[in-house]
């Protein structure tokens, strides 16, 4: 096994370019690159985190079962999960894993939203699994628990959290835009709790237009820059369906009432949307 392996955990909302870099990095030399690493525990144990519902020690034991035995056991030099999924945990990690590196992927919320709505239609924040979830949540002592499929551990804000009066009127695109929203505001404010050397934030239209942030993206992780890596990153890669989806009038109404906010602190508030050429 390696030593002194350096940890490294690409974060963000999901549909912001983690599976990208993952396949764009997939094979590099002295790299073990993951994407979702055990998806179905790492999901379900972020919700139950982020709602209040599991104490940190149970989430750090658990991590310490999955990425702390995948790190102890690599041969590689630099170990990566590039996961939405760990947004709601870079607390724990780098409490387990001070030395760790974290990356913050953003992309326009417009182009997000509507490639969760469109896209993952029975996977994300689906009525019927949102109203399972909601009566779980709601009779714990009487109901069983969900099971670990996607479809049902999405956050729902609880008391004291945002948007938890709102989130009970929301349809399924506003559910997305909260997702964005929050998930961002989550990461940025754990971010304030690391080091300098520790964290990066880059937006994805900057990583693929830029090849100069690209190279100062991947150099951060320790990785050697390869153009070839940039010239990957030309063509979209995550794609269930190679259609560009735009939200409606009254979408991007819904839209604005939620993340405006966050829009204007990561730079995309009053900028067209860019179209996605497949």
């Amino acid at each position: 096994m390696a030593k002194n392996t350096q940890p490294v955990f690409i974060v963000g909302s999901g549909r912001n370019g983690t599976r990208s870099l993952y396949r764009m990095l997939t094979g590099t030399e002295g790299v073990k690159i993951h994407h979702e690493y055990v998806c179905t525990h790492v999901q379900k144990l972020a919700a139950l985190y982020y709602m209040g519902l599991i104490e940190k020690k149970e989430v750090k034991d658990t991590l310490m079962e999955l990425h702390g035995a995948a790190i102890k056991y690599t041969t590689d030099n630099i170990w990566i999960d590039s996961s939405n999924k760990l947004s709601w945990l870079i607390e724990p990690l780098n409490e387990l894993f001070p030395t760790s590196k974290f990356l913050l992927i953003v992309r326009d919320g417009r182009n997000v939203v509507s490639s969760f709505y469109y896209k993952l239609r029975d996977e994300m924040y689906d009525d019927n699994s949102v109203k399972i979830m909601e009566n779980w949540l709601n009779n714990r002592k009487e109901l069983t628990i969900p099971p670990p499929e996607k479809k049902y551990w999405w956050n729902i804000p609880q008391e004291n959290q945002p948007f938890y009066e709102e989130f009970k009127e929301f349809n399924r695109l506003q559910r997305a835009a909260y997702h964005w929203s929050e998930c961002n505001r989550f990461v940025l404010e754990c971010f304030e709790k690391l080091n300098d050397d520790q964290k990066m934030t880059v937006r994805l239209e900057d990583i693929v237009n830029n090849e100069i942030e690209l190279r100062k993206t991947i150099e951060f992780m320790g990785i050697k820059y390869d153009p070839l890596f940039f010239e990957y990153l030309q063509t979209p890669r995550n794609v269930f369906f190679p259609l560009h989806f735009q939200l409606t009038p009254k979408q991007n109404k819904e839209f604005d009432s939620i993340c405006s906010g966050m829009m204007r602190k990561l730079g995309y508030k009053d900028k067209d949307t860019y179209v996605v050429n497949y």
